[in-house]
């Protein structure tokens, strides 16, 4: 009898309810951010995943399933889909249509390595990603997004946020030579593969998983003390953010995780919970990356989660349906108001709303240019004077009407319902 090959399973039918539970949430709260579906191929050519993810990466190395088709050309079965929605984004310039990109995907990957719980050589992502903005409140929405989604879920109780700075162009290299240094005094008791690194990726050092190596990499230096001023003003106000959301977090100054083409911040969802893979979920912060595989120099910033790690986390349960047919635009007028704004924002999104927001220092009147643009019916003007009364400015774009409503969620709601009605 012919069997499935290994690390490849079938996914039984008495499997497929919790699957469509972690998609499902996942779908109805993306989209409730503003995410749009995007899809993108199997195959990528070789070349793209050698650019993003680094030469000297595992993933590159030792575990892409890579082949030459008939014609001669070097394709790979994606082992990540950051690499390939970025593709996708900059080959339909999906940038003219709007600057502010924002994408979810769901599919398997592939991966040559051993497999074991929650780790297979064909696993499935959820991937989020967001173009063209650089702001530390889009990174503290996106790690707020993530968090929600296990909030959505009933198992973020189970895991632990964890989240670091990696840096930039211009304090990164400093650090490097430091770490460097120290990683050449104690090259003779690291293993054989991050002696090799040293040289080529000396950041890939401390993401080494062997234990010996671990423990001596507890007295490297490590990148948090070497920030520049912007870095580190960037990092606090991402950590101000996400108190503001009430998300909790750790910092934890060796995550650097093993990609290339992270910048800034990064970020995993761990878990002690027995037979779990310690990460389930992952990102960061990838300013260079477009530009390393042939575009334009366009920030962005996403995460991946595991599903089958998920999974082993999940409580058993009916998956609840949060999605309500109500769509807004949340326009900030000023730091204050972004910060209110933001938690604003996160409120009525976990109660199904559909709501865009603006992350960067917009006039009131670009804001209702991009509003207009993206069709939203209903814009929320909140700035210091709305504050202060306690109301937002509600603009009904389709009548050109607005009146002030109450800052008040469960009030919002109904006026947001109504105004959406027939």
């Amino acid at each position: 009898m012919i069997k499935a090959v290994k690390g490849f399973r079938d996914l039984l039918p008495h499997e497929t309810p919790t699957w469509r539970r972690v998609e499902e949430n996942a779908r109805g709260l993306f989209e409730a951010y503003g995410y749009s579906e995007l899809r993108v191929p199997v195959l990528e050519k070789t070349e793209l995943f050698k650019r993003s993810l680094g030469d000297t990466s595992d993933i590159v190395e030792k575990e892409m399933y890579t082949f030459q088709d008939k014609g001669g050309e070097n394709l790979t079965m994606r082992p990540e889909a950051t690499a390939s929605i970025a593709r996708a984004y900059l080959e339909h310039a999906l940038y003219h249509s709007d600057p502010v990109g924002k994408y979810y995907f769901f599919g398997p990957m592939f991966r040559h390595e051993r497999p074991q719980a929650g780790r297979l050589r064909q696993f499935h992502q959820l991937d989020v990603e967001a173009f063209g903005t650089m702001s530390p409140s889009l990174d503290a929405e996106v790690i707020s997004l993530l968090y929600s989604l296990y909030k959505h879920l009933e198992i973020a109780h189970l895991t632990t946020l964890e989240i670091n700075s990696l840096g930039c162009r211009e304090c990164r290299p400093i650090f490097r030579d430091l770490l460097v240094e120290f990683l050449n005094k104690v090259k003779e008791d690291l293993c054989p593969d991050c002696q090799r690194r040293i040289e080529r990726n000396p950041l890939r050092v401390l993401d080494c998983k062997v234990k010996t190596c671990q423990r001596i990499l507890e007295e490297a230096p490590t990148i948090s003390q070497h920030l520049c001023p912007p870095c580190k003003e960037y990092q606090d106000m991402i950590l101000i953010h996400l108190e503001d959301l009430d998300v909790p977090y750790i910092i934890n100054s060796r995550l650097v995780r093993g990609l290339d083409y992270y910048t800034r911040t990064v970020f995993e969802l761990t878990t002690s919970s027995s037979g779990a893979q310690n990460a389930v979920a992952a990102g960061g912060r990838y300013d260079d990356l477009l530009l390393q595989i042939g575009g334009k120099e366009i920030p962005g910033i996403g995460f991946a989660v595991g599903i089958e790690r998920t999974l082993l986390l999940l409580h058993k349960g009916k998956s609840k349906n949060h999605c309500l047919p109500f769509h807004c635009y949340l326009a900030p007028l000023g730091p204050r108001a972004l910060r209110e704004g933001l938690k604003l924002a996160q409120k009525l999104r976990e109660r199904g709303v559909r709501l865009e927001i603006t992350h960067e220092e917009k006039s009131l009147k670009a804001q209702l240019r991009r509003a207009s643009k993206l069709n939203v019916p209903l814009v929320l003007i909140l700035g210091d004077e709305e504050l202060k009364a306690g109301v937002v400015i509600a603009k009904n774009m389709k009548k050109g009407t607005q009146e002030p409503c109450p800052l008040d969620e469960e009030r919002l709601l109904t006026y947001i319902k109504r105004e959406e009605g027939p």
